[in-house]
């Protein structure tokens, strides 16, 4: 089967969302990197850059959105209640030990 330049071109909407996940992944290996930091200037420095993935993550969100690739649906009040809920009931276990 012989592929066409349309079958591995990626798509503006592939594009963007493969650029979006990879932001994804960089701030949670930045968020790893800075809790396992040793020194306060590493810290401070995976915390910059941790920033900067996070504010070209939030662009890459927005141009997702206004072009409507990236639809987020409002989440339900009964699954942020019982989210609520949980987190209540970790929080009172670990004040209590």
């Amino acid at each position: 089967m012989k592929l066409t330049k349309s079958d591995v071109t990626l798509n503006e909407k592939d594009a963007l969302q493969d650029m979006l996940e990879s932001e994804k992944q960089l701030m949670t290996i930045y968020t790893t990197a800075l809790f396992e930091g040793s020194t306060k200037s590493m810290r401070k420095n995976f915390s910059s850059n941790l920033m900067g993935v996070a504010d070209n993550q939030y662009t890459l969100f927005t141009q997702m959105s206004a072009r409507g690739y990236y639809q987020p649906q409002p989440a339900n009040k009964n699954l942020i209640d019982t989210a609520n809920e949980t987190f209540k009931k970790q929080k009172n276990q670990l004040k209590a030990k």
